[in-house]
């Protein structure tokens, strides 16, 4: 039996990011203050400081800004998911996330690919988000 995957642990001030991938929403802050785009999720806007952030559904829709195609496993417990294909991909808002390409193979992937969120429900009850290319046919369920 292979090594148990590491997933993410939420806290308070990131409980509204994985609740909105759980209901299939990709959810970001953004500062009433300046009006800048906040991630990854924090009590204060890294731009002016503020505490007055709120959370808002976005499309997820972005483009690769980034990536790498990682064909010796990251840590162990990836063993069997090699290659692994890294990426940042750059939302529509500006921000950027540290992601995992899915439907499409190595020699597809380029930087300004236009991409699209695809959300991994695993069963311990944790989402990931992860993302495809904008113009591949949509995954039903991933593996």
């Amino acid at each position: 039996m292979g090594e148990e995957l590491p997933r993410p642990v939420a806290i308070d001030a990131t409980r509204p990011f994985w609740d909105g991938l759980a209901a299939e929403e990709v959810r970001l802050q953004r500062c009433r203050a300046c009006n800048a785009w906040v991630f990854y999720p924090r009590p204060r806007c890294p731009s002016c400081l503020s505490d007055d952030l709120e959370w808002h559904t976005v499309s997820g829709r972005g483009t690769v800004y980034s990536y790498t195609v990682a064909r010796q496993a990251t840590h162990p417990a990836f063993a069997a998911q090699v290659p692994q294909l890294l990426a940042i991909v750059e939302l529509d808002e500006g921000v950027r996330m540290t992601t995992t390409l899915v439907g499409l193979g190595p020699d597809e992937i380029r930087i300004g690919l236009p991409v699209l969120p695809v959300f991994d429900h695993g069963s311990d009850g944790i989402t990931l988000l992860r993302f495809r290319p904008a113009a591949a046919a949509p995954l039903v369920e991933l593996s």
